[in-house]
């Protein structure tokens, strides 16, 4: 019924100042008394629930089920050791699934929505489920609307409401006194919905609904379920772990028929094959895979980088373009006004900016102008708008007097496509003007007055690395007949143009380079003059003099195979519409390329969901942008975006890490159990020993792995292929010839200690398989590097969790209670000696294949060659 209250009484009832807002304490109570702006959820799982199914596996039931049987017959201890591993197993499986939702949820709150509100009449920026019914809420194109708002004031407001009634074009709004009670949701003009998107102008409203109540909120069953969290990878190992559980399965299934052929007790070979089922079968690699990637995340976050969608983290490490916008992310957005040109004269504010001058003709007008066609106020706004708020300041021509003389009556905010904005005023006398600010290419051409000088001025501007701005006014006997914008910006006098400076960051020439050197091409695409875009770009090591800027009007007219053939060696656009950015996104996949583009406004969303890493300015960026792309810039910065793509390749490379140790020590025990029979000698271990053995090398060392600091040479090797296996670049063969290493030293010490009658020999047979695979962690630490020259101490999670691995080994074999568990025998010192020196051969052999890698090129060239020009071999080809 909102609708049918013309504002005031709106107001009122809501017993708010529809020009101050709340104050804060009376919002608080409301938060309270009301609870917060957000939907209904799917509730997290329960820690409970998090324990109770890491027992649904069906391997895990069959282990729980074979230790019931074995109590049932008579065998307590082995029950009894059972039922423990079950319980250690299932605490470090809860631990890993609780730190992964915690970590994923932590990821939600920091991508919350914001909005803009005036509270005590102070425009502050607040989560949007802090938002209560009463609030001033400020939109602007861009912003997703966050509770359902009577409208109060419109400028050219348009909400695309698609999502709420189905219509496919924008809807235009207006603060309209009141409307007939009875109306459908789309005819309701003077109200703004929860979700919906401005797509153009700028409002204010109260809030009237939030949560549950919106209209959104009555629809919320939609969007109550959520969708499981599945990256590629997670897909990928899942259904390579469904195939590897087969062969498993198979021969766990031989070594249990044969066992029995042999005479062994049927108890004791189902006991062993349900064990070496479990501790083969790599169920937990999606899992723990989850945990990396959501760790991953919030490493990127304390690095300025907010990723919105967990796949993101594991494709940022096959970009090889890099499509950045110029303003704010290259430079740092500190827009200052550095030249005024008017009437044939130039001024260089730089300097001071003199008022008596400026009081005087030609600069008033033009320093008049652009403190008027402006949304800006003084010290908040978009950075170029405040830079002209500012200079005009300075020549005491302060925004807050200028719109109390002349007030604005209509305005046609600025687009991207028109490259204008431009505003209608009322003087005290009664008179009309309009103004109107934009690229001078734009502007210039809409004055009855604009020679060559003029474009002449804003080209030498513009090739100093200026942004630049014409200026112009058009005066009126009255209020204008046709309200259209292209109506009003004709006809128009020119007052000036205005250059700005905004500088490069200091850090963004290095990010380039590192860039470089990683096989990524950077990009810049502007929209400002070709001029700035190459000064800009030549500062930044990113054009050389020789190299081509494409503007977006030679863009339009290529075809798609021509723009093709074109994009891969362009580095530069200028003067580029958004909806342009999707072609060249286009164009550069067609080349088998993976894009990381960036954008901030409303029109730039398509181009973001269209790439294969969208990248959104968290501080200029509009909420649209944000909700289209998939990692979020907290400080608008380029360098995050390199730094970013160096976190997501030691994420991956630490995830492979995992796959090469977890997979390699399965195949192990495998081989150490399986082969057994076949070669004449017993079951080398019993069912508590694989267990066990599973349990402290999966457990805190696997994981620790994701502690891994990036390769020293991380970004100085080409992108990822995106359909690259995991077990590629040498992977396969190394959890091949390290699990028979493994599998064979154990064999070979079970066979040369029966034959010398040693009754210690399945205790040494455990001890070698245990340490094996702690020496195996540590050389995995690299694929490339040395111990040696990585340190133990540059990954001491690892170390300990390695130590703590030794302890527990070492407890099981000389603490009495424990040998009664997990009947073993104290060993000799020469017997522990040459169980270390047997676990020590795996880590010295895989130092070795490091070795190789490095100098001889195994499994692929050095790196060294790949940095130089072999980026495309490891991409698939374009399709």
């Amino acid at each position: 019924m909102w609708h049918a209250l013309d504002r005031d009484e709106a107001a009122r009832r809501l017993a708010v100042d529809s020009r101050r807002g709340l104050s804060e304490a009376e919002a608080a109570r409301r938060l309270v008394e009301h609870g917060p702006n957000q939907l209904v959820e799917r509730k997290p799982r329960p820690a409970w629930r998090l324990f109770v199914d890491q027992f649904a596996d069906f391997m895990i039931l069959v282990l729980i089920a074979a230790g019931v049987v074995a109590g049932a017959l008579g065998e307590p201890r082995d029950a009894a050791a059972i039922a423990v591993i079950v319980l250690l197993n299932a605490g470090i499986g809860f631990a890993q699934s609780y730190r992964a939702q915690r970590a994923i949820a932590a990821l939600k709150r920091l991508a919350a929505a914001q909005a803009q509100v005036l509270r005590e009449g102070q425009r502050r920026t607040l989560p949007a489920h802090e938002l209560v019914a009463g609030d001033l809420v400020l939109l602007e194109a861009g912003n997703v609307v966050p509770a359902d708002l009577r409208l109060t004031e419109t400028a050219r407001l348009e909400i695309d409401e698609s999502s709420l009634t189905g219509e496919s074009l924008p809807v235009a709004k207006s603060a309209e006194p009141a409307l007939a009670e009875k109306l459908a949701v789309a005819d309701r003009r003077n109200l703004a919905y929860k979700g919906s998107v401005v797509t153009a102008g700028r409002a204010r409203g109260l809030v009237v609904a939030t949560g549950m109540a919106t209209e959104l909120g009555r629809i919320a069953a939609l969007l109550a379920e959520e969708s499981v969290l599945s990256t590629p990878l997670q897909r990928r190992l899942a259904r390579f772990g469904a195939r590897l559980a087969w062969v498993v399965l198979a021969i766990c299934a031989t070594l249990f028929i044969a066992g029995l052929l042999r005479g062994e007790p049927p108890l004791l070979m189902l006991l062993t094959a349900v064990s070496l089922a479990v501790a083969a079968i790599p169920e937990a690699l999606p899992a723990v895979v989850t945990v990396l990637l959501a760790l991953g995340a919030r490493t990127l976050v304390r690095q300025q980088a907010l990723v919105r969608r967990l796949p993101a983290v594991e494709t940022l490490g096959s970009v090889t373009f890099i499509c950045s916008d110029k303003t704010g992310t290259l430079t740092q957005n500190r827009m200052q006004v550095a030249r005024l040109v008017a009437g044939g004269l130039e001024l260089d504010v730089a300097t001071a900016l003199p008022l008596a001058a400026a009081r005087a003709a030609p600069w008033h007008g033009l320093l008049e102008a652009m403190a008027l066609v402006n949304d800006a106020a003084a010290g908040e706004g978009d950075p170029t708008e405040t830079a002209l708020i500012d200079a005009a300041a300075a020549a005491g021509l302060a925004k807050p007097v200028l719109d109390a003389a002349c007030p604005r009556r209509a305005e046609w905010p600025f687009d991207a496509e028109r490259k204008r904005m431009s505003t209608l005023h009322q003087d005290a006398q009664g008179r009309w003007f309009s103004l109107t600010k934009g690229a001078p290419e734009v502007v210039l051409p809409r004055c009855t007055v604009a020679d060559a000088a003029e474009r002449a001025s804003a080209d030498r501007l513009a090739a100093e690395g200026l942004r630049v701005l014409a200026v112009a006014r058009r005066d009126w006997p009255g209020a204008p007949p046709d309200d259209h914008a292209e109506a009003v910006e004709r006809e128009l006098t020119l007052l000036g143009l205005v250059g700005m400076a905004d500088p490069p960051r200091p850090e963004a020439q290095a990010a380039v380079a590192e860039c470089q050197r990683a096989g990524i091409v950077p990009v810049m695409i502007t929209g400002d003059h070709p001029a700035t875009a190459r000064a800009v770009a030549m500062q930044l090591n990113l054009l050389h003099a020789h190299e081509r800027v494409l503007t977006g009007a030679e863009l339009e007219a290529m075809d798609d195979d021509e723009l093709a053939d074109t994009v891969r060696r362009v580095r530069v656009y200028a003067r580029v519409a958004p909806r342009q950015k999707v072609r060249i996104v286009q164009a550069l996949q067609a080349r088998g390329e993976y894009v990381a583009m960036t954008g901030d406004g409303v029109n730039d969303a398509p181009s973001l969901q269209r790439a294969d890493i969208g990248v959104a300015m968290g501080r200029s960026g509009t909420d649209v942008a944000r909700e289209a792309a998939s990692l979020v810039l907290l400080d608008d910065n380029f360098a995050t975006i390199v730094a970013a793509v160096r976190e997501g390749r030691r994420i991956y490379d630490n995830i492979r890490k995992f796959v090469r140790f977890a997979l390699a020590g399965n195949a192990a025990e495998i081989w150490t159990i399986a082969a057994a029979p076949m070669l004449g000698l017993p079951i080398p271990l019993l069912p508590i020993h694989i267990l066990w053995v599973n349990l402290v090398t999966d457990g805190l060392p696997g994981l620790a792995l994701a502690a891994e600091p990036a390769e020293p040479r991380v970004m100085q090797r080409p992108p990822r292929a995106p359909g690259e296996s995991v077990f590629a670049q040498g992977t396969w063969q190394h959890v091949l010839w390290v699990g028979l290493l493994i599998g064979g030293l154990c064999l070979g010490l079970q066979a040369y200690t029966l034959e010398r009658g040693n009754a210690h020999w399945q205790t040494m047979v455990f001890t070698v398989l245990t340490l094996a695979q702690m020496g195996h962690v540590l050389a995995v630490r690299s694929e490339r590097e040395s111990l040696a020259t990585l340190g133990l101490s540059s990954n001491r999670a690892l170390l300990g969790a390695v130590l703590l691995t030794i302890a527990l080994q070492m407890a099981v074999i000389y603490l009495p209670p424990l040998q009664s568990v997990f009947a073993t025998q104290a060993l000799a010192l020469d017997e522990l000696a040459l169980c270390l020196a047997l676990a020590a051969l795996p880590f010295m052999a895989v130092e070795i294949e490091k070795w190789l890698v490095r100098h001889r090129g195994l499994y692929a060239p050095p790196i060294e060659d790949a940095a130089s020009g072999a980026r495309l071999a490891h991409r698939a080809p374009p399709p």
